[in-house]
């Protein structure tokens, strides 16, 4: 089983040695890891050759142009995602290739973040609340687990058969959450709490931002009922269940 590790970046080159260095520290080393530039001005390109990754450039301004692209490139059989500013613990990979060895009917994985960066408060808000309430709402409207972008694995067959179908030209969306909107009912969804890694806050360092993230969430949800209710996808998947 090889894994292949896909990191999205744009003018990340600090953030993105820290996320490199911990890779290079994994118990199960990846297979290779693939960096999309996705238009930086900084040394992005060259922190991520000196940490070992493969660089794939994509023009299209975007985290799901650029997600997309790095999932097309990559050549594992399982593909894991990881933001620039995501600090994966040394067991991360070795966990990820368990979880998959162990269930065949796994084809999507995903856990929690681990918020650093900013205050306690803040960080408890964001893992609490931000977190705890797109988990407990993207379930239930669903019927199944939600992504988390930032701590995410898939098969690469399940990768080829949605790829077609989600919205990754489109910028101002939630990868994450377009992606398991368009997981194919029979398709095998877990949310593993344990699976944790260390996030930025910074997204939540002003309101501008979180607001934006938020837009982005009612934006990718809308979006997606003009072209087919959720609900009729999640009865969808509770008939077959």
């Amino acid at each position: 089983m090889r894994i292949s590790v896909v990191v999205p970046a744009l003018n990340d080159s600090p953030m993105l040695a820290q996320c490199l260095a911990a890779l290079a520290l994994q118990t199960r080393p990846a297979d290779e890891i693939v960096v999309v530039d996705n238009g930086s001005t900084d040394d992005t390109a060259a922190v991520a050759v000196a940490g070992g990754a493969r660089v794939v450039a994509e023009p299209l301004r975007g985290i799901f142009p650029a997600t997309a692209a790095g999932f097309d490139a990559a050549e594992g059989d399982i593909l894991a995602r990881l933001d620039a500013d995501s600090i994966p613990p040394a067991d991360w990979l070795a966990r990820i290739e368990s979880a998959f060895a162990a269930d065949d009917a796994l084809d999507f994985l995903s856990g929690p973040g681990d918020f650093y960066g900013s205050t306690r408060l803040v960080h408890w808000l964001a893992e609490t609340l931000y977190i705890g309430g797109y988990v407990w709402f993207v379930g239930m409207l669903l019927g199944h687990a939600p992504l988390f972008g930032s701590n995410l694995a898939m098969r690469a067959d399940a990768w080829r058969s949605v790829r077609g179908t989600v919205h990754r030209g489109l910028r101002e969306i939630h990868d994450d959450l377009d992606l398991a909107i368009h997981v194919e009912p029979h398709q095998g969804v877990r949310f593993d709490k344990t699976l944790r890694v260390g996030v930025s806050a910074r997204p939540f360092a002003s309101f501008a931002g979180f607001r934006r993230r938020i837009d982005w969430a009612f934006g990718t949800l809308g979006l997606n009922w003009r072209e087919r209710s959720l609900l009729d996808r999640r009865r969808e998947r509770v008939r077959l269940r």
